[in-house]
């Protein structure tokens, strides 16, 4: 059973929405606040967290911060009565893998919650083996690890699927529709914005190898090549 940790300060949304998703088969556990959320986190482990961001004592979007401190995969959704376009890209710039305004859905969130749990935890037994060169780099799809002379740098769960898809198609066009199908909930300006966020964290992350580039095609999508592919010999 998927274990979730609901946020909501709204007591009548949280008892609603933690009864629906117990029906629906999820275990929940409810949190009133945000330091009451983190503190619940710190003490079991969840598949997932539904986090509101306009909250007391601590709000979604710094629950969100410290709980990416405890758990770099960690998966998070949002949920707020604001539609500003500054908070949804604050939240994307965080890494959440979901977004969803209120009056929430309750069909709708269950379905994003199982998209995401599928992305999330499908794995498998031979993907433990696959490692992918890139330049000076080594990457570890598996274990989330991106490796350069030594060091290492941990990647979220989305930051690794997005790497590995680059990867799997390297040196080849890979469209933008590919990437939002299978790593995002749809093609909207907030999933495309976010796109282009991981996109910039993944460039940052390979810079220490000139020859390496994710290549933006205007309007179509991103190449992953090495340039210094075959120079050697």
């Amino acid at each position: 059973m998927n274990r979730i940790l609901l946020v909501e300060d709204n007591d009548t949304l949280g008892y609603v929405l933690r009864e629906y998703l117990e029906m629906k088969g999820f275990e929940v556990n409810l949190a009133r606040n945000g330091k009451e959320g983190l503190h619940l986190f710190k003490k079991q482990a969840y598949d997932l967290s539904i986090l509101d961001i306009m909250m007391p004592e601590m709000d979604g979007l710094t629950l969100a911060r410290e709980i990416r401190l405890l758990d770099r995969g960690a998966a998070f959704i949002f949920l707020t009565a604001k539609a500003l376009k500054v908070d949804k890209l604050k939240g994307f710039n965080l890494g959440a893998d979901d977004y969803i305004i209120k009056p929430v859905d309750e069909e709708e969130l269950v379905a994003r919650i199982k998209a995401i749990l599928r992305r999330t935890r499908t794995k498998n037994p031979e993907d433990e083996k696959l490692l992918f060169t890139i330049g000076k780099y080594t990457f570890d799809p598996a274990n989330q690890k991106l490796f350069l002379n030594g060091s290492e740098q941990i990647l979220t769960e989305r930051e690794a699927q997005l790497l590995r898809l680059l990867c799997e198609n390297k040196g080849k066009l890979l469209s933008r529709r590919q990437v939002l199908n299978s790593l995002w909930s749809g093609n909207d300006y907030f999933n495309r914005r976010s796109m282009d966020v991981f996109i910039s964290r993944l460039r940052k992350y390979l810079s220490d190898d000139p020859d390496i580039e994710i290549a933006n095609v205007y309007g179509s999508g991103f190449i992953l090549t090495d340039n210094g592919e075959g120079e050697e010999g």
